[in-house]
């Protein structure tokens, strides 16, 4: 079972690479005003039928010609509707999948947002053929990351994204943005200390 968001951001955007995507758009809400923590994860990849999405919460569904699902889905169903939120996942085969999970940030039973911060280092590094857009928005602000704009800065070099230096940037750029735009007295809030491990 994955433990934290950020696992779950990671397997389903890893789907995304599997089924042929070049451009993946992660975006993640933590509405405290509203109590709600939203994360979704957008791709223009191979999709799926009305019939298989009916059947990827199922933990024994899975495919080996379109892709990967895993045991990730279905936990993450079970998670956002012990903590009054709901998993949605829209695809069209050809065009895309977007799947949105929603919790309410004041359950108990929330699981952390955990490391990010490693997560997006490790999606970007691994396939940098990928667009990678991550945007963050809090109550007090908003981050967005775009790779076509690092690869610019990189004088065009998209292979140098998977350099440990260039790695070891991304981690820290993303940490220090999501530490500027966190409520230090919130105590639903996600908190990176030094090693991205978020709190809740």
């Amino acid at each position: 079972m994955l433990e934290d968001l950020s696992a779950h951001v990671l397997d389903i955007a890893e789907n995304s690479i599997m089924a042929d995507s070049t451009v993946v758009r992660i975006e993640i809400m933590e509405e405290i005003s509203a109590d709600r923590l939203t994360f979704s994860v957008e791709d223009n990849g191979k999709g799926m039928t009305e019939d298989f999405i009916s059947k990827v919460t199922d933990p024994f569904t899975t495919t080996r010609t379109t892709r990967r699902v895993g045991m990730g889905l279905p936990f993450l169903k079970q998670s956002a509707e012990l903590c009054g939120g709901d998993l949605d996942i829209s695809s069209q085969p050809g065009r895309g999948t977007k799947t949105t999970a929603t919790f309410r940030m004041s359950s108990i039973d929330r699981p952390p947002l955990g490391d990010i911060p490693a997560t997006i280092m490790a999606l970007i590094m691994g396939s940098p053929q990928v667009h990678w857009i991550y945007r963050h928005k809090t109550d007090y602000g908003e981050f967005t990351l775009d790779t076509d704009e690092i690869i610019e800065a990189l004088d065009g070099d998209r292979e140098m994204l998977r350099s440990a230096e260039i790695g070891l940037w991304l981690k820290e750029h993303v940490k220090e943005n999501l530490d500027s735009i966190k409520w230090e007295g919130s105590p639903h809030s996600a908190s990176y200390g030094e090693k991205g491990q978020a709190l809740q």
